[in-house]
């Protein structure tokens, strides 16, 4: 699988009390790599995925080191490039329940990752058997990827990495063989209050809406409700709800879903029983302090 996608460095806060907003609270800071495609690469490559990652790095001693990180997971960083800003950062505050309470995201400088595909991607994509696309770096690099693989018929997973890019092309989306999402995404997606909805109201909804946008399949993520999903070309729609767990770190178990669902469909599964995958895969990742999940080659010989 090709993943593409920024690397941010999470500076998460956990709160050891009541977490008030106003106030000073005590607690533990962690500072470990993330973003979402980097998560979903690692996510796959504790699954058995032979994953290659294609992104930027600083050009510092800590880009080496997560770059180095990432090798030692089994992660191919043949395609991640060093350059001044190479990284995001992501500010996360985590109350005493491991909820998000609050975050600030610093975007990288994506023009030393565009100049690489350009010159780079023909090759990648020809090689690939599927691709991972966030839309979390520029229109630039994502009309390119998708091009690319439309000439070599290539399948494309889309995901949110932040929805200012998607929000002003939606037709990228028309191109992606299975869009993941969750609804406060698919609030801004829609145009459309959704909050208050139960699966049962949001699948006609997602059912409609997805259809109006010219997404062949969908999935819609309700967190602890858990998911609706709709695949326009078999007819194919339903929910799956969450796992009850003990939660430990809820960051990165969106993209864990995402993974588990996207690597069952590169198995050929059924969107249904994909979900279901996924939705294992975030439970797991639910109950680990980190923001990928624990190594899960398992997951996709278990009967769900």
């Amino acid at each position: 699988m090709l993943v593409i996608g920024a690397i941010f460095v999470d500076v998460k806060g956990f709160s050891l009390g009541t977490y008030h907003p106003e106030g000073t609270n005590i607690g533990d800071v962690q500072v470990v790599p993330g973003g979402v495609c980097r998560n979903v690469a690692e996510d796959l490559a504790h699954m058995g995925f032979e994953a290659q990652f294609v992104s930027m790095v600083d050009d510092t001693a800590l880009g080496r080191d997560v770059k180095d990180s990432l090798s030692a997971l089994g992660i191919d960083t043949t395609h991640v490039v060093a350059a001044p800003k190479g990284m995001g950062m992501w500010l996360a505050i985590l109350d005493e329940h491991g909820d998000l309470r609050g975050s600030i995201s610093r975007q990288p400088d994506f023009s030393a990752l565009e100049d690489y595909i350009e010159r780079e991607g023909e090759a990648m994509v020809a090689a690939c058997d599927g691709i991972v696309l966030g839309y979390d770096t520029n229109a630039a690099i994502t009309s390119r990827m998708i091009a690319l693989a439309e000439r070599f018929d290539k399948p494309i997973y889309g995901l949110v990495g932040n929805m200012g890019v998607l929000l002003r092309h939606t037709e990228y989306l028309r191109k992606s063989t299975c869009f993941i999402c969750n609804e406060i995404e698919a609030e801004h997606l829609f145009n459309r209050p959704l909050a208050a909805l139960n699966p049962e109201e949001m699948l006609p909804v997602l059912v409609q809406e997805s259809r109006n946008l010219g997404v062949p399949a969908m999935v819609l993520t309700m967190g602890a409700q858990g998911a609706v999903y709709v695949d326009h070309r078999t007819g194919e729609f339903g929910g799956c709800p969450a796992l009850s767990v003990d939660m430990v770190d809820s960051t990165g178990a969106g993209d864990a879903f995402f993974s588990g669902t996207v690597a069952a469909l590169m198995r050929k599964l059924p969107l249904s029983q994909a979900v279901r995958v996924g939705t294992e895969l975030a439970a797991r990742t639910l109950r680990s302090s980190g923001s990928s999940c624990p190594p899960s080659e398992d997951l996709l010989t278990e009967e769900l």
